[in-house]
């Protein structure tokens, strides 16, 4: 079984030691995403809404680039630097994730990369005929 690294530009550019996700058989893994706009590289401002919807943003051009999608994700976990912000990434996450939504995991963590509040990763399958788009 072979093993894919995907990368698009749609999504923030994944440090060196990084993939931003790998396809393995029709299983899509991707590593965690930060609110960070690809376009500038930078932190959305505002509140952590604001960041979770575009981590979602960010997973699902990773996702399309793995020729899978927000839908056929299977696992989701989230990172939160403080659990105040439980109740805001749940409503992010209900908007994002299609009913039936996938399993899920939320921890709090002591801190994230880049200063963040919340950072999301996910697990799903590959669904789109045409496969795999973009690899590294």
């Amino acid at each position: 079984m072979s093993k894919t690294h995907i990368y698009t530009p749609n999504a923030p550019a994944p440090a060196p030691h990084l993939s931003q996700a790998t396809v393995i058989g029709n299983i899509i893994f991707c590593s965690g995403q930060l609110g960070v706009d690809p376009k500038t590289g930078k932190m959305v401002q505002g509140t952590v809404k604001d960041r979770a919807r575009q981590i979602l943003k960010n997973l699902s051009a990773v996702l399309e680039a793995g020729g899978s999608s927000l839908a056929d994700v299977a696992k989701v976990n989230i990172f939160l630097a403080d659990m105040k912000d439980y109740n805001d990434v749940n409503e992010v996450y209900i908007e994002g994730f299609p009913v039936p939504r996938p399993a899920r995991t939320c921890v709090a963590v002591k801190t994230l990369p880049q200063g963040s509040d919340v950072e999301i990763e996910c697990s799903g399958f590959v669904s789109k005929a045409e496969g795999v788009k973009a690899r590294l």
